[in-house]
C-alpha cells in the first residue's frame, strides 16, 4: 500500500475521531457543558468520580488517535503537494507536525488529569475541583481552546492545492472555509459557534481529503 492510501485513510480516521467526539460531546457530556465556557468544574468532577473511563476513552479518541493519524495525513499531503508547490509544501509540513504535537500533547494531559482527579476528588473535592479547572485550561490552550494551528496548516494546504490543483475544487474550497472558522476561534465572542463550524467543516474536510487521496492518482 502507497503513502497516498494510507494517508487517504488517516484522513477518514481523522474524520472518525471528530465524529465520535461530537456524538458523545452533544449526549452524554452536554450537561456538563462541555464544550462551552459555561462548562460546569464541580459536574465534571462527579462525572469523572463514576464515569473516569468513559471520559479516558473519548480523550484517547479525540486527542491522540486523531492525532496519529493527522501525523500521517501531514506526510501524504506533503508528498502530494511538493512537486507543484514545493515551498508552500514544506511550510504545511512543518505546521502540520507541530499541530499533531499540540493534539497528542493535549491528549496526554487530559488523560493524567482524569486520572489525578478521581483520585483527589476522594480526599479533597474543592482541591479536585481547582485542580481540574487549571488543567483544563491547559488541555485547551493547546488542542482545544482555539483552533489557530489547524486552521492554519488545513488553510495553507487548501491554498498550495489551489495553485496546483491537486486535491481538487470541493477538498479545496472546504479546506479554506474551514481554515477561516478555526481562526475565527482566536475571538472569545465567536469562541463557540466558530469551534463547531471549524469542527464540522474539519469533519467534512478529513472526509474530502481522504476520499481525494485513496482515489485520485497524484499527478
Amino acid at each position: 500500500m502507497t503513502l497516498q492510501r494510507f494517508g487517504g485513510l488517516a484522513g477518514l480516521t481523522c474524520a472518525a475521531t471528530y465524529l465520535f467526539g461530537f456524538v458523545f460531546l452533544v449526549t452524554r457530556l452536554a450537561p456538563l457543558g462541555y464544550g462551552t465556557n459555561d462548562i460546569d468544574g464541580n459536574a465534571v468532577v462527579d462525572f469523572i468520580q463514576t464515569e473516569a473511563g468513559f471520559l479516558i476513552l473519548w480523550n484517547t479518541v479525540i486527542y491522540i488517535v486523531n492525532a496519529l493519524a493527522l501525523t500521517l495525513l501531514v506526510v501524504a499531503l506533503h508528498k502530494r503537494l511538493r512537486t507543484a508547490t514545493p515551498d508552500l509544501s514544506a511550510v504545511t509540513a512543518a505546521l502540520g507536525i507541530i499541530w499533531a504535537a499540540l493534539v497528542l500533547a493535549a491528549g496526554m494531559i487530559a488523560n493524567v488529569t482524569v486520572e489525578r482527579t478521581a483520585y483527589l476528588a476522594t480526599r479533597d473535592l474543592e482541591n479536585a475541583v481547582r485542580f481540574w479547572e487549571t488543567l483544563h485550561a491547559v488541555e485547551l490552550g493547546l488542542g482545544g481552546g482555539n483552533e489557530i494551528a489547524g486552521a492554519v496548516w488545513i488553510g495553507l494546504v487548501s491554498v498550495a492545492a489551489l495553485r496546483s490543483g491537486s486535491l481538487g475544487k470541493i477538498t479545496t474550497g472546504l479546506g479554506l472555509l474551514t481554515g477561516l472558522g478555526g481562526l475565527a476561534t482566536l475571538f472569545p465572542v465567536l469562541g463557540d459557534i466558530a469551534g463547531v463550524v471549524f469542527g464540522l467543516g474539519a469533519i467534512a474536510w478529513f472526509i474530502a481529503a481522504g476520499i481525494t487521496l485513496l482515489s485520485r492518482p497524484a499527478s
